[in-house]
């Protein structure tokens, strides 16, 4: 795997379908779900459910994608014709051997993520799902320095207030409250109310400014009585 090659991360729900990849070598994604340019990934990487008992919410395999083609469910499952969902249209991806990470890449949360896009860099760098997201170098050097400052937070995440539910770049749950942080260079709806502190930075600010904006977070952060997520 190379540095910039594309990586699609996608969600197994049962050990039946690893059991596909491992024997088979074919991954199916329904066509209504499949994400967009999905075609342009080198690898795809197998990010696990609940369902796997002790390996939940964790990537320990990965796969070259071969080629794919557009098929009925019931092309995939011959023996299943008469299931619901028989006609519906998947994408069969047609894999290369499995290949084992020396370590797994895991969710400390636990998070529900059905596609992750990322580069082959980040992949075989990553300890932890967080590492994998990111949209831009800024967004990624931020990462990094919350990292370094040991505030524990999970990227791309999607919060609630008393009135609604908001996309963040950053969830950074506190001892008396959270913190919301988001990335852009236009103002944004962001969360409010007594257990809700939000800071928007553009990516001018983290490119110029980066240890001024950490040094705001890591204010807030004391504000609210200190990470309650704290990295080990």
């Amino acid at each position: 795997m190379d540095a910039d090659d594309v990586v699609l991360v996608a969600l197994v729900n049962q050990p039946h379908d690893l059991d596909i990849v491992r024997t088979e070598r074919w991954y199916r994604i329904p066509a209504k779900h499949a994400p967009a340019h999905f075609t342009q990934a080198r690898y795809v990487a197998f990010y696990l459910t609940k369902a796997f008992g002790d390996c939940r919410w964790s990537i320990a395999e990965y796969a070259p994608i071969r080629g794919h083609e557009l098929v009925r469910r019931r092309d995939l499952f011959p023996n299943e014709s008469d299931h619901p969902r028989a006609d519906d249209a998947y994408y069969k991806l047609q894999l290369g051997q499995l290949i084992a990470l020396p370590r797994p890449i895991v969710s400390r949360a636990g998070r529900r993520i059905l596609f992750i896009w990322t580069t082959g860099d980040k992949f075989l760098r990553a300890v932890e799902l967080n590492d994998l997201l990111g949209k831009n170098e800024a967004d990624d050097a931020l990462w990094d320095a919350l990292k370094a400052s040991k505030i524990g937070a999970e990227r791309q995440a999607m919060v609630r207030d008393a009135r609604s539910r908001y996309r963040v770049d950053y969830w950074i749950p506190c001892a008396r409250g959270d913190l919301a942080l988001v990335i852009s260079n236009a103002p944004r709806r962001l969360p409010k109310g007594k257990k809700w502190r939000a800071l928007r930075f553009s990516e001018m600010d983290l490119d110029a400014r980066r240890a001024g904006c950490l040094e705001k977070i890591r204010s807030v952060v004391r504000e609210l009585g200190g990470s309650n997520y704290t990295r080990e």
